[in-house]
C-alpha cells in the first residue's frame, strides 16, 4: 500500500469518492471507495448547468465540483456545489487563443486540485495556481513567454500532474539553457525547478509509475518517456509515434499492474506493453503491435489483466475491444461501431460517454461483450474526459455540465 499512499499525499487528504484530477484519483481512469453499480435502471439527471467552449472535463472534490471553460474572450474556472451546482466562487483571465482547424477555442486541459490548489492549464499556454477554498490567483507561469511552447494542430492539452510538491507538464518549449519539452514548476510558487527533453508536445498527460517512488511516465509526441520527478532525469525514451508529421498522441500511459505500462495511438503506431524493472531501473519492450487497440485519443481501462479501449479512428468509426494485455490478443470484439468516448471504470462495471451523448454501462468481462445499460445523457460532439463522485457522473458536451447518477 505505500506507493498509494505516496500518491495520494500530493493531494489535501481526499475524501470518499474524490476525483480530483484527470483519469481520476489513481489517474487510470478507475473510481475508488465507491459503491457497486447493480441493475439496469435508467440513470438519472441530478442537476445541469450551462458551461462556455472547452473540452476539459470536471474534477471533484470535498464535494465541489471545478470546470474550466472560455465564455467570450475569458477562460473561467468556477467551483460549484456537487450536490445541486450552486456557484461558489470564480476566476476569469482574458485569452485571445485560435483553433488552427476552427475546431473550438476552449481548453482542453483538466485541471488538477491538489495541496489546497487548483492547477489549471489553458490552450494559450498559461499555467496557473487558484486557492481551492475562494478561487483567488496565487501565481501564473506563461509557458509560451518562458518557454517559447508551441501551439501544435490545436492547442496545449497537457491536464497537470502535481507530485512531490511540482507540477509536471509536457509542453514541448525550449530556452535559452535548452530543451524543455517536460517541465516542473514548484506548486508553492509557480517557478520553473527543471526542464528536459526536447521531445515536442503531445496530447497525451502523465502519470506517475505505481510502485516505483519519483518516476513519471510521458507520452510525448516522440514517444515513451519515463523521468525521475526529483530533477527530470530521463531515465527511458523510446521512439513510438507515427511516420507521418499530421498525426496525434493523446492516450495517456495506462499502468498495468507490476511495473507494466500500456501505450497507445492511431495513426498506424498501434499499441505496445513496456515493463519496467525496478531495480536495474530499467524500461524495456515487451509487445508492439499494429490494427490492436490504436487509440485516437480514448485512454484506455486495465482490469484483471485485460485492457478495454476504443480502436481506430474517430472520422471512420471506432469499435471497443478487450485485449489480453499479457501477449496483445483480442478477447472480444463490441458489434457496434461508434465515433469516440471516454472510459470510466467503476467496480466491475466500466461506464463509456460516447461522442454521440450516449452512456453505456457494461461489465467488466473478458469472455464476453455484455452492455447493461444504453441512454442517451448529452449532446453528441463531445471529447472530455468525465469525472465520477459519490456515485454521480459528471459529464459534459459543448454547452453544459450533465450530473447523471448511475444506479
Amino acid at each position: 500500500m505505500r506507493p498509494l499512499l505516496l500518491f495520494l499525499c500530493a493531494f489535501t487528504t481526499l475524501h470518499a469518492g474524490d476525483w480530483p484530477q484527470y483519469l481520476g484519483p489513481q489517474r487510470n481512469c478507475t473510481a475508488t471507495d465507491e459503491a457497486a453499480i447493480v441493475g439496469t435502471a435508467e440513470p438519472e439527471i441530478v442537476w445541469k448547468r450551462m458551461l462556455g467552449t472547452g473540452h476539459a472535463g470536471a474534477v471533484v472534490f470535498n464535494n465541489r465540483v471545478v470546470v474550466t471553460h472560455r465564455q467570450g474572450s475569458e477562460i473561467v474556472t468556477e467551483a460549484l456545489a456537487a450536490a445541486d451546482g450552486k456557484a461558489i466562487w470564480k476566476h476569469a483571465y482574458p485569452t485571445s487563443y485560435r483553433d488552427s482547424f476552427g475546431f473550438d477555442n476552449g481548453p482542453r486541459a483538466v485541471p488538477c486540485i491538489a495541496a489546497g490548489k487548483v492547477i489549471t492549464h489553458g490552450p494559450e499556454g498559461i499555467v496557473q495556481a487558484l486557492d481551492f477554498e475562494t478561487g483567488a490567483l496565487l501565481w501564473s507561469y506563461d509557458t509560451v513567454a518562458e518557454l517559447q511552447s508551441p501551439q501544435g494542430y490545436f492547442g496545449r492539452a497537457c491536464s497537470p500532474l502535481v507530485a512531490d510538491g511540482k507540477v509536471l507538464l509536457n509542453v514541448g518549449g525550449k530556452n535559452a539553457q535548452g530543451g524543455a519539452g517536460i517541465i516542473a514548476l514548484d506548486l508553492a510558487t509557480g517557478k520553473l525547478l527543471w526542464q528536459a527533453t526536447d521531445d515536442e508536445a503531445s496530447y497525451s498527460s502523465p502519470v506517475l509509475l505505481p510502485g516505483e517512488q519519483g518516476v513519471s511516465a510521458f507520452f510525448t509526441r516522440r514517444g515513451v518517456l519515463l523521468t525521475q520527478t526529483s530533477d527530470g532525469k530521463v531515465l527511458a525514451d523510446d521512439f513510438f509515434r507515427a511516420q507521418i508529421d499530421a498525426s496525434v498522441n493523446a492516450a495517456a500511459p495506462l499502468p498495468c499492474g507490476d511495473g507494466r505500462l500500456f501505450f497507445t495511438a492511431a495513426y498506424d503506431v498501434g499499441a505496445g506493453l513496456w515493463q519496467w524493472h525496478k531495480t536495474a531501473r530499467k524500461l524495456t519492450n515487451v509487445w508492439k503491435k499494429t490494427d490492436l487497440l490504436d487509440s485516437h485519443y480514448t485512454t484506455p481501462i486495465y482490469h484483471a489483466g485485460y485492457v478495454y479501449g476504443l480502436h481506430g479512428r474517430q472520422e471512420s468509426g471506432m469499435t471497443l475491444r478487450c485485449i489480453d494485455v499479457a501477449d496483445g490478443t483480442i478477447a472480444w470484439e463490441a458489434p457496434d461501431r461508434l465515433q469516440g468516448g471516454t472510459l470510466i471504470l467503476v467496480g466491475d462495471k466500466i461506464l463509456l460517454h460516447s461522442e454521440s451523448g450516449e452512456l453505456w454501462v457494461f461489465s467488466a468481462d473478458p469472455k464476453k461483450f455484455n452492455l447493461l445499460q444504453r441512454s442517451q445523457i448529452t449532446r453528441a460532439g463531445h471529447r472530455s474526459h468525465d469525472a465520477f463522485s459519490n456515485g454521480l457522473l459528471f459529464a459534459r458536451d459543448a454547452e453544459k455540465l450533465v450530473v447523471v447518477k448511475v444506479k
